[in-house]
């Protein structure tokens, strides 16, 4: 499978913002739902990753409650290019966050990808207080 490379990581203070970037070459925006999800400090398990926000092959686009309003998740056909806006951030969302993108539906509730799904590496964001 074509490896997913996550970038826009780093340190930002309470209410500042980042853009995190993903490329999904390989990816037909077509045919794979695409996500964002995280893992808390703490948390090692890959089922215990967090669904953030979810675009599907149609574009409808998905947010779990704690960042709904805060962050947007929107993808660049042309570059092959998927991104994660997040604004006013909070300490919570301090996290390693990965990119996914599946054939099959993605749920954000669900950590767990079908056959045909893809993390990326993951990214690290630190929110500070």
């Amino acid at each position: 499978a074509q490896e997913l490379v996550e970038s826009g990581g780093g340190s930002v203070q309470a209410g500042g913002s980042l853009r995190l970037s993903c490329g999904v070459s390989g990816y037909s925006h077509t045919i794979y739902n695409m996500a964002w999800f995280r893992q808390v400090p703490g948390k090692q398990r890959e089922e215990e990753r967090e669904g953030v926000a979810l675009i599907d092959k149609d574009g409808t686009t998905t947010y779990a409650e704690s960042v709904e309003g805060r962050f947007t998740i929107s993808k660049d056909v042309a570059n092959d290019m998927l991104y994660l806006e997040m604004n006013s951030l909070k300490p919570d969302d301090t996290a390693t966050y990965y990119c996914v993108v599946d054939r099959r539906p993605i749920w954000l509730e669900i950590a767990t990808l079908s056959p045909f799904g893809v993390w990326g590496q993951g990214t690290q964001v630190t929110v500070s207080s």
